[in-house]
């Protein structure tokens, strides 16, 4: 059965970014900018909050919040909390470049919830939710044995 959700969890996050790049390439953003920008939006954080947030390394969010600071769609900004580790938060045109991207992206979300219909829509949301929240709470199967508890694999 975890084949089975991966295989499928994979293939959703194939086409999660293609569709995102379609959806960003107009407002001339990468997904993954996009991802690193939406992350930001509601409050400057720090490249390694953004990266635990979002699941990847600290060393892929860094890459791509320098760019997009070069690009000038977002800016490092003084961390009270931490003075070596700077914030990150989008500049106006970060902001505005995402708010291109609404229109489409609402455009694709009505159109899903016409095909699974609004329940199901919801539905497949709050599984995915409680999928993601019980990986976070299982420790990291480093080995074999260890994931199986005592007495060996099941």
């Amino acid at each position: 059965m975890l084949s089975r959700t991966a295989l499928g969890v994979f293939r959703l996050n194939g086409q999660f970014l293609s569709l995102s790049e379609e959806l960003a390439r107009p407002a001339g953003l990468t997904a993954a900018w996009w991802q690193v920008l939406g992350a930001v939006l509601r409050e400057p954080l720090p490249v390694a909050g953004i990266a635990r947030n979002m699941g990847i390394t600290r060393q892929s969010v860094q890459r791509i919040a320098d760019l997009l600071v070069a690009k000038g769609l977002a800016e490092y900004a003084p961390n009270p909390a931490h003075r070596r580790a700077k914030l990150l938060r989008p500049t106006e045109e970060g902001r505005a470049a995402v708010d291109r991207i609404g229109p489409g992206h609402s455009a694709m979300a009505a159109r899903l919830a016409a095909e699974l219909g609004d329940a199901a829509f919801a539905e497949t949301v709050g599984v995915l939710e409680r999928l993601a929240a019980a990986l976070d709470t299982l420790p990291a199967a480093h080995d074999p044995a260890d994931a199986a508890g005592p007495g060996g694999p099941a």
